[in-house]
């Protein structure tokens, strides 16, 4: 939708209210040099996937000159989002009385680190304590009180983040597999947050335990009588 200002033609970036889904972001695409906003990577990774979300290398291709450990930050930021709508999917399915533990195959029992002390959770609750838990770090002044440098010393704890919203994925993949898949047919999101997080070196093979068509991250996950419980890390 464009209006006329001061006889030049500028284009509104925004979602009218009333508007119907189709008309959802009918606007044209901005140059990243030309979106002047301290949330400019934001919208430039938003406006990406919207593009075409199967074109993983894209969407994680940073613009010249943009700052590393901001460009993680950001991508986080936007899986953390994204990943709220994967919880409200399992919801339907995925209750205290029918997943009492967060697990992942027979091997892998988490525990819920939002706790005094790590304990076990139902798996839903467990999705909802680390998104909350996510959300308040990667919104935290103390930790991250710019969106356009990030201190090396808070990149650090990227990682933490990375390694428990992957266990939703991994909840999700195997017991509820026909909703994930059908989710991640949508949004390729498990796919692109593999590939983020082995491009970054942010997560240990040895812990992506997807099986992603296309990527060579299988690791091999046997059935054992043997539980192997990890304990929640407890860092901030």
């Amino acid at each position: 939708m464009t209006t006329t200002m001061a006889n030049a033609a500028v284009t509104l970036r925004r979602n009218r209210k009333g508007c119907t889904s189709e008309e959802f972001y009918l606007w044209a695409d901005e140059p990243f040099e030309e979106m002047d906003s301290t949330i400019a990577v934001q919208q430039f990774i938003q406006q990406t996937i919207r593009k075409d979300p199967a074109n993983i290398d894209e969407i994680l291709m940073a613009p010249e000159g943009q700052e590393e450990g901001g460009w993680k930050y950001e991508h986080l930021r936007q899986f953390c989002l994204e990943l709220n709508r994967l919880a409200v999917k399992l919801q339907a399915e995925c209750s205290p009385q029918t997943c009492t533990q967060m697990t992942a195959t027979e091997q892998w029992i988490f525990l819920c680190a939002a706790h005094k002390t790590p304990k076990e959770c139902p798996a839903i609750d467990y999705t909802r304590h680390t998104l909350d838990g996510a959300a308040c770090l990667l919104n935290s002044n103390k930790y991250f009180p710019s969106r356009v440098t990030i201190k090396e010393s808070s990149v650090a704890k990227l990682g933490s983040v990375c390694r428990r919203v992957y266990r939703i994925f991994s909840h999700a993949y195997f017991h509820h597999k026909s909703l994930f898949d059908e989710f991640e047919n949508q949004s390729f999101l498990c796919k692109r947050f593999t590939v983020f997080v082995t491009k970054y070196n942010l997560m240990s093979k040895d812990n992506l335990i997807v099986p992603i068509p296309g990527l060579d991250n299988t690791t091999t996950t046997t059935t054992t009588t043997t539980t192997t419980v990890t304990t929640g890390e407890t860092e901030a």
